[in-house]
């Protein structure tokens, strides 16, 4: 077990514990946000055939090499052809043909003009301006070559990515399975939206936080009942949450003080603990264990300690389980905006709002700072990364940001 682990440790021990669940396929309907869990082979070229890319005459450019605007090439129009059918006949010396966008490039043409630049009169097409041969035709799979790798596994299936497998006639798309996450909160203080507060109670948030970042992904969510802030209570949640779920995430219990169980439940379990605290700030008190396979991540009870540890160990944990190929958050440099007054004797994450003036991006400080803090983590798109051992830091210094899912 680690002790006070550094980002980077936690992050490698908990993604060393991060398997998928298995794969299976599903129909293009149901493939949008999925992880593809092969490669992605075209089985056709794209697009199939030769076509054209807009309205106009498909003809032969050998029979309009010597066109001008003092003397047009005449071409009879021997047939028109629109998209979904093909020409009846090959295009002859002296013919063209009137072709409609997507429509295949008739057998003999080599060239398509636009209807804007020519004339037309009486079945009969006037060429002013010689056309080399290839001009406004899109060749059979000169956007995808047949047996071309066009995604690889691990890639998200976007929007883009799905017309792309659509076109090609991709279906069944080989995904992975989602994950089950069962989330636990532990406090007697904790009550659910809409109940009516008593003194001394506050309201679930992280629930729901935490619930939101597992949707946003594709991952199913258990919801335990909270345990309330007795050692055989908690043990009891964390056994059914790993009866149902392949991740478990607690919130709550994990500091010193008398009721914080969590630690002391998951060695009654038997859960190997992986880490116990982190070398940063908020969110320190975190720990990570294993129990049969399944990872379990537990975070303070403070709400933005809670979510920015989450969006450090618990993003990258999911991304992995889910099997995304890209887990880790990206960084940036950026400029600080303001001056930040606190110094900084562990490394700490500040919650700032990344704005880009020309080519420098800056980092703007986003309201408290404070554990417990929502309004801050609400509006920030990214967690300034402040070195361990710094003083207050002045405005215009340099330092890395890590995007939030705010662009997941």
């Amino acid at each position: 077990m680690k002790k006070k682990a550094s980002l980077e440790e936690a992050q490698r021990l908990l993604l060393e514990q991060a398997v998928t669940v298995g794969e299976y396929r599903v129909p293009l309907a149901a493939a949008a946000g999925k992880v593809l869990s092969q490669n992605v082979f075209a089985p056709m070229k794209l697009p199939p055939f030769d076509r054209s890319p807009l309205d106009g005459y498909a003809m032969r450019a050998i029979d309009i090499r010597q066109a001008s605007v003092a003397k047009p090439v005449a071409l009879r129009v021997v047939e028109e052809v629109r998209a979904g059918f093909v020409a009846s006949q090959i295009v002859k010396s002296g013919c063209a043909v009137k072709i409609m966008t997507g429509a295949p490039i008739p057998a003999g043409a080599d060239v398509v003009i636009p209807f804007e630049e020519v004339e037309y009169s009486a079945n009969v097409v006037y060429i002013e301006e010689v056309y080399a041969s290839g001009s406004n035709i899109v060749y059979a799979g000169e956007d995808v070559a047949k047996g071309e790798l066009v995604a690889r596994k691990g890639t998200v299936v976007t929007p883009a990515l799905l017309g792309l497998l659509a076109a090609l006639g991709v279906e069944p798309i080989p995904v992975y399975k989602s994950i089950n996450v069962a989330l636990l909160s532990t406090g007697d203080e904790l009550v659910e939206p809409p109940h009516p507060l008593e003194p001394g109670e506050i309201y679930n948030s992280n629930l729901h936080s935490l619930r939101a970042y597992c949707q946003m992904l594709g991952a199913k969510t258990v919801v335990q009942n909270t345990a309330s802030d007795e050692e055989e209570a908690i043990t009891d949640r964390l056994q059914e949450a790993l009866s149902q779920a392949d991740l478990v995430v607690t919130t709550g219990g994990v500091s010193v003080g008398d009721y914080d169980l969590l630690p002391v439940a998951l060695k009654r379990l038997g859960a190997k603990v992986l880490f116990q605290g982190l070398a940063l700030k908020p969110g320190s008190p975190a720990m990570a264990a294993v129990f049969q396979g399944k990872p379990i991540l537990a975070l303070s009870g403070n709400p933005a300690a809670a979510l920015i540890v989450f969006e450090l160990l618990g993003m990258p944990l999911l991304k992995q389980m889910l099997g995304r190929k890209t887990v880790l958050p990206q960084r940036f440099s950026a400029t600080l905006a303001d001056d930040f007054s606190k110094s900084s004797s562990q490394r700490r994450f500040v919650r700032v709002c990344l704005e880009q003036q020309g080519t420098q991006m800056y980092a703007k400080l986003v309201g408290s700072q404070s554990n417990g803090a929502l309004q801050s983590m609400a509006a920030c798109n990214a967690l300034l990364d402040v070195p361990e051992g710094s003083g207050p830091l002045p405005a215009g210094c340099v330092l890395e940001a890590v995007l939030t899912s705010r662009f997941v």
